[in-house]
């Protein structure tokens, strides 16, 4: 059968168990719509808060990114992964003993102030939309590459389905939803990996293959990375292993890349709110451990995957004739997100560094001349002639390899499970601060069960209209828009969750202050820097970069504020003491 028949197959077998596994799951109280009724086992919520945390961008765009960056790409491994161990082991345990649905909950009792809990409800949902486009240009990808659709429509079906079962099923039926889709991601990465790797090099796991040998070939019995390394010094980029030399990122900005993943990883509330889901705070410290095992097996594989990508892919593309381009070369160029242009007019493919174009490529489908999808068509003055979104990378992989049409729609299938996974629970994330925090607390506090659960399904429903509109406009890359997204959490909630457990002296006023100039420090750098083509002026800290430095300012200027106005009630004081050194009891979830 072909690509699009087996795509058709996984895809539509696997959106079927979504949906039922929705409706089956279908709830009727908040409890059940924001927590899940607290009933979650911490097996099956490891499993979801790895799916949940495990987004397009870890999926599709991770490898991608170490693929094209090479060892600067570490980045997004170290951050994410470090991150994830810095919230399992600080925050969580905690957090869940204070029993709150959402984070700005948490802000908005621990900093006794309504207007403390708007300045975090702001954040949250400034945060997850943020987060959530990266999702939904990931499942347009996906569908436009395999479902033979325009990226535009791959986005709003994508929309489509992630209303349905966010919006039926809540948070019970997204972490049930979420134990399926973490199968089918894991599945789908590991197989190709697998497969490819024993076709390099002999060795079926990669994350020694991609460290081995390659076993046939003009390059049998050269390491793989030495073979990348030299190709890379051939085509005039800088060495794939290189640390920090010229063409790389310098050492303080993929410190300073690393430290916002980590800490914004730490803050981010969809992620934060799994820990609520099960009965206990012993449970939640379980799944954290289970959740860290299954993030590693996909995290561990990535640097192996973007390492064979990139060797296939420059082997099989540089210096071949157009006219003999290999089929993936063909089938991506029709969506878009690859494009050449004949420079020199001896109708050879050259690849090289730098942009092959003078306008931006297009995100959306735009047809030019010979496939081109761009916004201008005017060639660069340099000798690239390809242009290559690397957040095809892992798409394209078992295509580049020659894979059975079936593994392609397998991976095709993990792609979108992975960002409907992360979509969903970013849904709930902004359902659950407008229809929790923002209606009932703060609005209407006699408010119904009824009329509670109706506010936050049409939030589901604005969130999605204005994810989908990201997703069609993205402002770039999956893994850079979501490295966006951990920044400006970086600066907002990791501080004032941090001094909210640990410094029983930080107060509302220091909280207020700190979450507002650390989220505006960085969204402003952020829009100057990628958006308004000014150059990163920060000591030379790039955008992605910037949320360690909003984070310090938040820290200091809490602290600052904190000391300078009065303490907090007393009755706050005991709150925190009883977080951290509870004395038999914990929440009302845990009886």
């Amino acid at each position: 059968m072909s690509i699009l028949a087996w795509t058709y197959i996984m895809v539509g077998l696997t959106f079927s168990i979504y949906l039922a596994i929705a409706w089956i799951s279908r709830v009727k109280t908040t409890k059940g719509f924001y927590v899940a009724g607290g009933g979650v086992s911490p097996l099956a919520n490891g499993m979801a808060t790895a799916a949940d945390w495990m987004s397009a961008a870890s999926f599709i765009s991770m490898a991608g990114m170490v693929s094209f960056m090479g060892y600067g790409g570490a980045i997004y491994l170290l951050g994410w992964t470090g991150g994830y161990v810095l919230l399992a082991l600080l925050l969580a345990p905690y957090l869940r003993k204070f029993g709150k649905f959402t984070v700005p909950d948490f802000v908005g009792d621990r900093y006794y102030s309504n207007a403390a809990r708007f300045v975090a409800l702001i954040c949250a949902i400034f945060v997850s939309l943020t987060y959530v486009a990266g999702q939904m240009r990931g499942v347009g990808i996906v569908f436009s590459r395999f479902l033979e659709v325009d990226v535009n429509t791959g986005v709003l079906i994508g929309m489509t389905i992630v209303f349905f079962y966010a919006a039926l099923g809540g948070m019970k039926g997204i972490t049930y939803t979420q134990v399926a889709q973490y199968v089918v991601l894991i599945i789908a990465y590991m197989i190709p990996a697998v497969a490819i790797s024993m076709m390099i090099t002999g060795v079926p796991l990669p994350q020694i293959g991609f460290g081995s040998e390659i076993t046939s070939g003009p390059n049998t019995g050269r390491y793989v990375l030495e073979i990348i390394d030299a190709l890379h010094r051939d085509l005039g980029f800088a060495e794939y292993t290189q640390a920090f030399g010229p063409g790389s990122k310098s050492m303080l900005d993929v410190f300073c890349i690393t430290l916002a993943l980590m800490v914004g990883t730490a803050g981010l509330p969809h992620v934060i709110i799994r820990f609520y889901t099960v009965p206990s705070v012993r449970g939640a410290r379980i799944s954290a451990g289970y959740a860290l095992f299954f993030i590693a097996l996909l995290y561990t594989t990535a640097p192996a995957v973007a390492s064979f990508a990139r060797y296939n892919m420059i082997n099989t593309l540089h210096e071949t004739p157009y006219a003999e381009a290999p089929s993936w070369v063909k089938n991506w160029e029709q969506t878009g997100l690859i494009a050449w242009v004949d420079k020199n007019g001896d109708g050879v493919i050259q690849y090289g560094p730098g942009a092959p174009f003078s306008g931006r490529p297009s995100f959306t489908g735009e047809t030019g001349e010979l496939g081109q999808r761009l916004l201008s068509n005017t060639p660069s003055d340099n000798a690239n002639e390809v242009f290559i979104d690397r957040d095809i990378m892992v798409l394209a992989n078992p295509e580049i390899a020659n894979l059975p049409a079936w593994i392609i729609a397998l991976v095709a299938a993990g792609g979108l499970a992975s960002a409907l996974s992360t979509a969903s629970g970013l849904l709930i994330v902004v359902s659950s601060s407008i229809s929790h925090d923002l209606y009932y607390r703060m609005i209407n506090r006699q408010a119904s069960e009824a009329q509670r659960l109706l506010v936050g399904r049409v939030m589901i429903g604005i969130a999605v209209l204005i994810a989908g509109y990201f997703g069609i406009n993205p402002p770039g890359f999956v893994a850079q828009v979501v490295a966006f997204a951990f920044g400006l959490a970086a600066s907002s909630f990791f501080p004032i969750i941090v001094l909210g457990i640990f410094d029983k002296r930080t107060n509302r006023e220091g909280a207020i202050a700190g979450m507002v100039i650390g989220i505006s420090f960085t969204f402003l750098y952020i829009i100057q820097v990628n958006f308004l083509g000014m150059a990163p002026w920060f000591m030379g800290i790039s955008a992605e970069g910037i949320g360690a430095v909003g984070m310090l300012l938040n820290f200091i200027i809490t602290i600052v504020v904190s000391r300078l106005t009065p303490p907090p009630p007393a009755e706050v004081q005991a709150m925190v003491d009883n977080i951290r050194f509870p004395r038999g009891a914990g929440s009302a979830y845990d009886h």
